[in-house]
C-alpha cells in the first residue's frame, strides 16, 4: 500500500484511509472500510465548520487502533480555534469517538460534518480500479444511517449510529452545538456492517462497548495470545524489534473461519488478500510453528474440509487439491470470479502434506494426523495423477479455466513470472522447479507418517520409492550445467526454461537436490546476478527480462528468502545461511521492523537502503513469518528442545530463544491458544527438514 495509507484492522475487517483518518474517493482507490470481500465505505471525510483538517499527530500502538490529532486548516500566523481528536478502533465493528476542544477566548458555535457514501464494491473491483455502479438504498433511522445494496440472493447493508442527536442525510451526518470556551464535546460513531448470501453463513456483528473499553479488552487478548510464544533475547534492538513486529503482524492478520470456534489462521495480506489461501497460510503456518502451533492445527483443518472432491474447470477443481483462494464478494456469489473456492494452484497440495508432517514433529499430535489421514492420502494421490497432466512423472500446470484462471499456477504466480533467459516466456503445461521439489518432501514425509503413525508400511514403502524416482529423473532433466543451476522450469514441449531465479534455493528447502549441485546452487545464490546484497532476486539481473520491480522478475521476497536459508542450513551451508539471513534482517528497520511481501530488487551498493515495492502488502504473512523461519534455522530448533542459542556472525551478535514455562495448572501454550497441547515432540528423521 502507499506510505500516506494508515490501516486498522481486525482479520479480514479493516479501514484504509488517509493519515488524517479519512476516506476519501478518487484520492486511492484502496481506501474504504472492508469485510467479507466488500467495500462497506467509500467516503469518510470530517470536516468543522466548514474547513478541511490538518494532521498534528498521529498514534497507532496497536494494528486495531489508531488515533488522529487535528486542527482545522488556519494560516500560517493564526492560532487553531479549535483541536480536533479522532479515535478509531475495529473489533468486527468500525468504532470512532471524535472530540473538539474550543480553543476561542468566548462560546462558539460549532458544525461538524461526516461526508458519508458507499459503493459496495466487490474487492476484486477496487483492486482493478474498476467499480461497477449500484443502485445504493437509504434511510434514516433515528440518529442513525443506514445503507443497503441487494442483487438476488446478494445483499450487503451498513449502519453507521451516533450518540448524539444528528441530521442524518443520504450524504452523511452533521452535528450543530455550541461549545464554552475551554469546553469539548464528544460523539461516539459505530459502523456495523452486514452480509446474507445464499449458502453462506456470516456472524451476527454488534457493538461491544466503547472505543476504550473495546481497546483493552483486544490489548489484553493479544498479550494472551502472545504469552505462550518463546522469548527471544539479544543485544540487537533492531532484531527485538522485528520479532515483535513479526508476531503482532500474525496476530493483525488472523481469520477466524468458523462461526463457533476460537481457532485463527493466517489470511495472506492487507489490503487486496484478507482471505484464506492455501499456499500462503501452509507456508505462513510452517514458518510459524516453534511458536505458534495453533495456526498449523487451524490451516490443516480448515484446509482438509474444503478439499476438492470433483472436477470443475471453471475453479480448476480436481479431486485430492487443496483451494487456492477463498473469497466471498459478489463477483463470487454470482459466479462472475471463481472464487468460491478457486484451486488455482498447484503447490498447495503437497505443501498441505509437509505442514502436516513438520506438525507432527513439533506437535506428536498423532490424533489430527490419523484425523487427516484421509485427506492427507487424497493429496498425495493427486500428485500422481491429476497433478501429472501428461504422465511423464512431475507435477504440471496448465489453466483450464481460460477466462479469469491464473495462467502461473506457482507461487510465482504473476503473468511474466516463467520466462527464458532471452525474455520469452514460457507456455504450458509448466512444471515449475520447486513444485518438484515439494512433491519429493511430501512423499518422503508422506511415508514417514504413514509409517509411524497410519501404520501402513507398504504405503510408506511405495512413497519412499516414489520419491527417489522423482529425485533421480529430476536432477537429470532440470540440471544445466552450463549455468550450474537447475532451471526453472520445464515447458509444454519439456525444455528446460533456463533462467536462472530464486527458485532453484527452495529445492535446497525440499532436499531434492545431490550434494555435489547443492554446492554448485549456493554459490549461483550469493552471486552478484541474483543477491542484491538485501537478499536473493527472484530473477537473476543477467536475465533479459530482469526487472528490479517486477513483482516475480527481479525483486526480493523476504518469504522466499527465509525457505532458501532453512534450505542452507538443511544442506550444511551455514555460513552462507547466516550471510543471507542477516541480509534480510538489516532490511526490516527500513521498513520499520516490519518485512514487506516484496521490495525493490536494486543493488544494495546502489541505493544503500532497500527500495519499496510500489504495492506491497504489509502486513503481510508469510513475510511476518519469515524472521521465525529465519530464527528456527540459525538455532538448529528442534522440537524436544526448551530453548537454544548462537552467535550469529556480523551486527547481530549473541541470540537464544526460550520457550516460556507454562504457569502451575495451566495447560500446555499451544493448549491455551486452540490447538492440542505439546505431548511428545517427534525426533527428526531421514524425510524432514
Amino acid at each position: 500500500m502507499p506510505e500516506e495509507t494508515l490501516s486498522v484492522l481486525d482479520g479480514s475487517t479493516f479501514v484504509l484511509g488517509d493519515r488524517r483518518g479519512d476516506l476519501l474517493p478518487g484520492d486511492g482507490r484502496e481506501h474504504g472500510f472492508f469485510s467479507d470481500d466488500t467495500r462497506f465505505l467509500s467516503q469518510w471525510a470530517l470536516r468543522v465548520d466548514n474547513t478541511p483538517l490538518d494532521l498534528l499527530g498521529l498514534d497507532q500502538d496497536f494494528h486495531f487502533a489508531a488515533q488522529f490529532f487535528l486542527t482545522p486548516r488556519v494560516g500560517t500566523d493564526a492560532a487553531a480555534p479549535c483541536s480536533v481528536m479522532r479515535r478509531r478502533c475495529v473489533d468486527r465493528v468500525w468504532l470512532e469517538e471524535i472530540t473538539i476542544v474550543n480553543h476561542r477566548l468566548a462560546a462558539s458555535e460549532m458544525l461538524v460534518e461526516l461526508d458519508i457514501d458507499t459503493d459496495f464494491a466487490d474487492l476484486f473491483e477496487v483492486k482493478g480500479g474498476t467499480v461497477a455502479p449500484r443502485e445504493v438504498r437509504w434511510r434514516a433511522d433515528g440518529d442513525a444511517l443506514v445503507l443497503e445494496y441487494g442483487h438476488e440472493d446478494f445483499s450487503r447493508s451498513v449502519t453507521i449510529t451516533s450518540s448524539r442527536p444528528a441530521q442524518v442525510t443520504r450524504n452523511g451526518m452533521a452535528f450543530s452545538f455550541v461549545l464554552e470556551r475551554g469546553a469539548q464535546w464528544t460523539v461516539e460513531l459505530s459502523v456495523t456492517p452486514c452480509s446474507a448470501q445464499k449458502g453462506t453463513m456470516f456472524a451476527a456483528r454488534a457493538v461491544s462497548g466503547s472505543v476504550d473499553e473495546v481497546r483493552r479488552a483486544k490489548a489484553a487478548e493479544l498479550d494472551e495470545w502472545l504469552s505462550g510464544t518463546p522469548v527471544l533475547e539479544t543485544q540487537d534492538a533492531g532484531l527485538a524489534r522485528t520479532y515483535r513486529a513479526s508476531l503482532t503482524d500474525l496476530a493483525a492478520l488472523r481469520l477466524q473461519p468458523d462461526l463457533g470456534d476460537p481457532a485463527t489462521l493466517p489470511a495472506a495480506g492487507l489490503p487486496w488478500f484478507m482471505a484464506l489461501f492455501g499456499r500462503d497460510s501452509l507456508i505462513t503456518s510452517f514458518q510459524a510453528l516453534p511458536y505458534l502451533p495453533e495456526l498449523a492445527a487451524t490451516t490443516l483443518r480448515v484446509l482438509a474440509a474444503r478439499q476438492a472432491q470433483a472436477r470443475d474447470d471453471f475453479h480448476e477443481m480436481e479431486p485430492g487439491k487443496i483451494l487456492h483462494e477463498l473469497r466471498f464478494g459478489e463477483l463470487t456469489a454470482t459466479g462472475r470470479q471463481p472464487h468460491s473456492p478457486y484451486f488455482g494452484s498447484a503447490d498447495a497440495t503437497p505443501l498441505f502434506v509437509i505442514l502436516l508432517d513438520e506438525y507432527h514433529r513439533w506437535t506428536g499430535d498423532d490424533d489430527l494426523v490419523r484425523r487427516l489421514e484421509p485427506n492427507a492420502r487424497a493429496a498425495l494421490a493427486w500428485t500422481e495423477d491429476g497433478g501429472d497432466l501428461d504422465g511423464d512423472g512431475y507435477v504440471e500446470y496448465s489453466r483450464r479455466n481460460q477466462i479469469n484462471g491464473l495462467v502461473n499456477q506457482c507461487w510465482k504466480d504473476s503473468g511474466e513470472s516463467i520466462q527464458f533467459a532471452d525474455g520469452t516466456l514460457a507456455r504450458g503445461p509448466i512444471a515449475t522447479c520447486e513444485i518438484q521439489g515439494y512433491v519429493f518432501d511430501a512423499r518422503r514425509r508422506g511415508a514417514r507418517l504413514a509409517r509411524e503413525v497410519w501404520g501402513d508400511h507398504a504405503l510408506a514403502d511405495r512413497l519412499d520409492a516414489l520419491a527417489g524416482a522423482l529425485q533421480t529423473q529430476f536432477n537429470a532433466d532440470y540440471w544445466m550445467p552450463e549455468r550450474g543451476a537447475h532451471a526453472i522450469a520445464l515447458d509444454g514441449e519439456k525444455r528446460q526454461v533456463d533462467s536462472l531465479s530464486s527458485n532453484i534455493g527452495q529445492l535446497l528447502w525440499s532436499g531434492i537436490v545431490g550434494v555435489d549441485e547443492a554446492a554448485a546452487t549456493v554459490e549461483r545464490l550469493l552471486d552478484a546476478p541474483l543477491y542484491s546484497g538485501w537478499g536473493v532476486r527472484t530473477l537473476s539481473a543477467r536475465e533479459a527480462g530482469y526487472n528490479p520491480l517486477g513483482y516475480h522478475t527481479g525483486t526480493v521476497w523476504p518469504h522466499d528468502n527465509s525457505l532458501i536459508v532453512a534450505g542452507l542450513m538443511r544442506c550444511g551451508h551455514e555460513e552462507a545461511a547466516a550471510r543471507l539471513a542477516c541480509s534480510i534482517l538489516s532490511a526490516a528497520p527500513h521498513f520499520e521492523y516490519r518485512l514487506p511481501e516484496v521490495f525493490a530488487g536494486y543493488p544494495a551498493e546502489l541505493t544503500s537502503v532497500p527500495v519499496a515495492y510500489p504495492s506491497a502488502s504489509r502486513p503481510q504473512a508469510w513475510a511476518a513469518g519469515t524472521p521465525l523461519l529465519l530464527l528456527t534455522a540459525l538455532l538448529k530448533l528442534e522440537p524436544a528442545t526448551s530453548s537454544a542459542s548462537v552467535a550469529i556472525p556480523g551486527s547481530i551478535g549473541a541470540v537464544a530463544l526460550h520457550r516460556q514455562p507454562t504457569p502451575t495448572g495451566a495447560p500446555p501454550a499451544a493448549s491455551r491458544n486452540g490447538a492440542p497441547g505439546q505431548r511428545k515432540p517427534v525426533p527428526n528423521s531421514a524425510g524432514a527438514s
